[in-house]
């Protein structure tokens, strides 16, 4: 017994606080390479807007099993405790006859089956299997819209990181050159204020260096927060510098996104739930029949074993019948609602239909200015290298001024900003396309 005791005090010990530990939520190591294609993954597993989707649906589904179980036999039962001041009495020619005791104890069990509510039942059914498809729906929208996201976030990190090197570049540079700008001041051969020019342009580059370290951190926190992990995890993020432009065409994606957007489906499942409203309530219209057989039993006691004045249980089976006759118009009124209902959600299908052609042609016109983009931006980028680098060999064979230096940096970090801005940029447009068209190129 000893031993029994023990080995129970261990299992205990060690594995009951496992039932009850929280444990932490699943999170990409530090020293992995974070991909695109594992990033959407690991958020369409860990995302909040997912697992919502996903307790909707089950929060949909139970909706309908509880429809469904209305079509079946439904088991009833009551019991009551009387207390009268009198006992009751029956008069008889006169004379008085007692019919039953001051105190009763009565229970019964029904039990109650629909043979027909005017095909209620199963009109329930049917709206509750349509909210199924409703949040089925909803579900693939939040999937869509988390694909989009993290991939814009993905590309927004790339995109920072390359604003951060272009920053840190351009300090590098601008310390070399206030380097040669002290070296030419104290030999005498430049002024004072070409020196100061050179140290406010280093100041100006510093404070955007910290400020692209920061839009990188926020960059990294918002795509942490998409993945459902500590907001200050650390990420390496495989870059994406090959792009491989498609061609696509504008009425073949506006037609594929009218056929696969989940908004427009989802309401013409609330039409249909609308017209099987309408149905539900014209139901009413006819009797609602049910079979139901009851046991009943009434004693004077607490079982309701015995009961002095007749049998104390009895059985009844029958068929109840209930019909509206009369409801002053509330349920023609209802049908009209539910009629007017479907019209504007017909409207609704309409306008969502005119949105999503707005939509697809914005996201397709933005890709191609954004493809376009590219090649002007990288011409922009090489000239803009020359230009630095002449003119910096310039200022140092005194040919030239800090100013003239200055501002060919300044091109130079626009140059850049704009080719990254163009190469990112398409993808967005892309992402963004993709989720016009609720689809993945």
């Amino acid at each position: 017994m000893r031993k029994v005791s023990a080995m129970i005090r261990f299992i205990l010990v060690v594995f009951l606080p496992i039932l009850f530990v929280s444990y932490p939520l699943q999170s990409i190591d530090n020293n992995d390479t974070l991909t695109l294609s594992k990033a959407i993954e690991f958020a369409l597993e860990n995302n909040t807007v997912i697992k919502e989707a996903i307790n909707a649906r089950e929060k949909a589904w139970y909706e309908y099993k509880s429809a469904n179980a209305s079509r079946f036999p439904e088991l009833l039962a009551s019991y009551s405790y009387t207390k009268l001041k009198d006992a009751p009495v029956a008069v008889f020619s006169g004379m008085e006859f007692t019919v039953g005791g001051e105190e009763s104890y009565t229970y019964n069990v029904t039990i109650k089956q629909p043979l027909f509510t005017g095909y209620a039942l199963k009109t329930r059914v049917k709206v509750a299997e349509l909210g199924i498809n409703i949040k089925d729906i909803e579900k693939k929208m939040a999937v869509l819209d988390v694909i989009k996201n993290v991939k814009i976030a993905y590309y927004n990190i790339l995109l920072a990181q390359k604003y951060l090197n272009i920053a840190h570049e351009e300090v590098t540079q601008l310390e070399a050159h206030l380097s040669d700008a002290r070296s030419l001041y104290n030999e005498g051969i430049i002024a004072y204020n070409d020196l100061l020019k050179s140290e406010v342009a280093l100041s100006y580059a510093s404070q955007n260096q910290r400020k692209s370290e920061s839009n990188l951190k926020m960059a990294v926190s918002y795509l942490n927060i998409l993945l459902h992990q500590d907001i200050d995890k650390e990420l390496i993020v495989e870059d994406i510098l090959k792009l491989t432009p498609a061609k696509y065409e504008l009425v073949s994606l506006i037609n594929k996104a009218i056929k696969n957007r989940p908004e427009i489906k989802i309401i013409e499942s609330y039409i249909k739930q609308s017209e099987l409203s309408a149905k539900l309530v014209k139901s009413s219209f006819y009797p609602q029949i049910f079979l139901f057989g009851t046991y009943k039993q009434t004693g004077d006691n607490f079982k309701a074993t015995n009961y002095d004045f007749g049998r104390f249980y009895d059985s009844i089976i029958g068929v109840e019948a209930k019909w509206i006759l009369f409801d002053w118009g509330k349920r023609k009124a209802e049908i009209d609602k539910c009629q007017y209902d479907k019209l504007a959600l017909q409207e609704k299908v309409n306008s969502i239909t005119d949105n999503i052609k707005l939509e697809v042609k914005d996201a397709y016109l933005n890709l191609s200015v954004a493809e376009d983009n590219i090649s002007i931006a990288k011409k922009s980028l090489t000239q803009a290298e020359e230009n630095f680098r002449i003119t910096n060999l310039q200022y140092q064979q005194q040919a030239t001024t800090s100013t003239e230096v200055i501002d060919a940096r300044t091109f130079l970090t626009r140059a850049e900003m704009n080719y990254y801005n163009a190469l990112y940029g398409y993808l967005i447009s892309q992402a963004e396309l993709e989720r016009a068209t609720a689809s993945e190129f």
